[in-house]
């Protein structure tokens, strides 16, 4: 869905980073990188602007704020960015939400969770996923805006 004249409000993407994700350019950065979450935040709006975007993001270190963010974003948005971090191999409830959300979601993922341990090679959020982007690094949220404005415009 792109917007259809000028005068049309642009549609909204939802970024959604779970936790430990604003701690993005400290935590473990061999694994992670060196990157930000203001610099997610930014390559995001701008790869999504280039498609005729708007992005609301947040991060939350709490599953419920996530979890009411995708109940809200039914209505008000086309689709959805998420990187649940630990979340991911965890919550049921988190996948929930996005199949109740009922929109179509990228699950990314900054460092290759399959080289990883065992634990973080089960996702719970693939299976409801559009797309899922592993170990491209920040990069991979621009390729999350791609996969989903594809996904989008078909």
């Amino acid at each position: 869905m792109t917007p259809t004249s000028p005068t049309a409000p642009a549609p909204r993407i939802l970024l959604l980073n779970g936790p430990n994700l604003n701690m993005l350019g400290t935590r473990e950065p061999l694994i992670y990188g060196t990157q930000t979450l203001a610099d997610v935040e930014r390559l995001v709006t701008s790869s999504a602007h280039e498609f005729g975007y708007e992005v609301d993001a947040l991060q939350s270190n709490h599953e419920g704020e996530l979890i009411d963010a995708l109940h809200r974003a039914r209505t008000t948005h086309v689709g959805v960015l998420l990187n649940a971090g630990g979340l991911t191999h965890t919550s049921v409830s988190l996948r929930d939400a996005v199949q109740a959300s009922e929109l179509p979601m990228v699950e990314i993922h900054l460092s290759n969770v399959h080289r990883r341990e065992d634990f973080r090679h089960f996702s719970y959020l693939s299976e409801v996923a559009i797309a899922v982007i592993v170990g491209a690094g920040v990069t991979g949220y621009r390729f999350g805006v791609e996969a989903l404005h594809e996904h989008l415009s078909t």
